[in-house]
This record gives structure tokens, sequence and C-alpha cells, in this order.
């Protein structure tokens, strides 16, 4: 399990090149079917546009990932946008960029900076995401070793999910891969082993607008 970025809210956004229109809708997909079934929503959604290039990249890897020019020159269109989203690293995306043609030739120059350029701006106004693997751990401790939970957190950069109190204290942790194994040693050696860790699983989580988001 590695790092990866993916595209967590899609959203649009648009630039002008010689009165032509370059309209940028992102989506968040999963599979190919996702993906022309949302290229497939643009083009009833904008009907009389000239042109609906696009481009999708998905899986962990980016092992899965298409491209069209919908008319426009080859090479001129869905492959400059493709090159953003594999140049930023986003992966489960897919956008469209919609032309409304302006009047003027653009040039096979002018083309492909129109599309990466509205790409950029589509990606601007979505919400791309970090998923980075962690554990979920389990700690049951007392009151007196979960101040010395909380400051190896805190001294980690690692955050506390949820915490009950009770005769003892529970707390839920979500520790990157990483450091989970620092993390579980430094909390046994401040609490001299009475801390139980109980390992739930791995799994992804991200950080969105300063909240803590898991994957399934």
């Amino acid at each position: 399990m590695e790092r990866y970025r993916i595209l967590y809210e899609g959203g649009t956004g648009e630039l002008t090149e010689k009165k032509s229109r370059f309209i940028a809708t992102t989506r968040p997909v999963r599979s190919e079917e996702e993906a022309a079934a949302f290229v497939e929503e643009m083009k009833k959604k904008y009907w009389d546009a000239r042109h609906n290039c696009y481009a999708y990249v998905i899986g962990d890897r980016g092992q899965v990932n298409r491209c069209s020019d919908d008319g426009e020159p080859s090479q001129t269109a869905g492959r400059p946008m493709l090159d953003v989203l594999l140049g930023e690293e986003i992966r489960d995306i897919c956008v469209v960029v919609t032309r409304y043609f302006g009047g003027v030739l653009l040039g096979t120059g002018g083309l492909v900076r129109a599309y990466s350029g509205a790409v950029r701006e589509g990606l601007k106004q979505s919400v791309v995401v970090e998923k980075i693997p962690g554990r979920r751990l389990c700690v049951m401790t007392d009151y007196n070793g979960i101040g010395k939970l909380q400051y190896v957190a805190g001294q980690m950069g690692i955050r506390i999910l949820d915490t009950e109190y009770s005769d003892q204290v529970k707390a839920m942790v979500m520790a990157p891969l990483d450091q989970a194994e620092q993390f579980i040693a430094q909390v046994t050696e401040r609490t001299a082993g009475k801390a139980l860790i109980a390992d739930e699983g791995t799994l992804y989580f991200g950080m969105v607008r300063g909240e803590m988001v898991l994957f399934p």
C-alpha cells in the first residue's frame, strides 16, 4: 500500500482564448464505465458545443488512462489534458473540456495551451486528497496513560479518532502505516507496557478541510 492522490470532489473551471470558451468539468470515477457515463452526461449538457474532449486516469497506479480529441486536431486536446492529470499524479479522475468555438483558429500550440490550461482551472475548483495507508489501533489505558498517549500522538502528528471514558480509557487511533510501529513502541514504553493496543486493520485515510476521512 502506497500513498497516492485522488479526486475527492469534482468542480468546474473555465478560460477564454481568442473568443473560444473552454469549460473544464472534473468528476471522481472508479471505473471506465463511470468515466464513459460522465462523458455522455457532459455531451448531453453541452449538446450545442463543437467539442467535448476528455481524459481520465483510474487506479492506484494510474494503470487505466484514456483520452479523446473529439474532433480537434490529433494530439492537441485529449493528450495535453491527460498529461496534466499524469503530471499532477491524480487518480480516479475524469475531466471533460467543452469548447465553444469563438470564430478564431488557435493553431496547434494554442489548442494545446488552452486545453491543458482549462484542466488546471478545473482542478483549482476541485478537491484533491492524498490517500494515506494507515493502521487503525484501539488503545486501552488508564487515566494516567491517556495523557502519555495524547503526547506521543501529538509529537508524531497522529490523529486520535475517538476517546471513550469509563473505568478505563479507550482511544481509537489512525496511524500512518510507516509510523505505526514507532507509535506502538513509544506508547508501550511511556506507559510501561500498561496500555493494551489492538490492531483493527489496515485502510486508507485522508484529510479533507482539516477533517479525517476513512476510505473503505
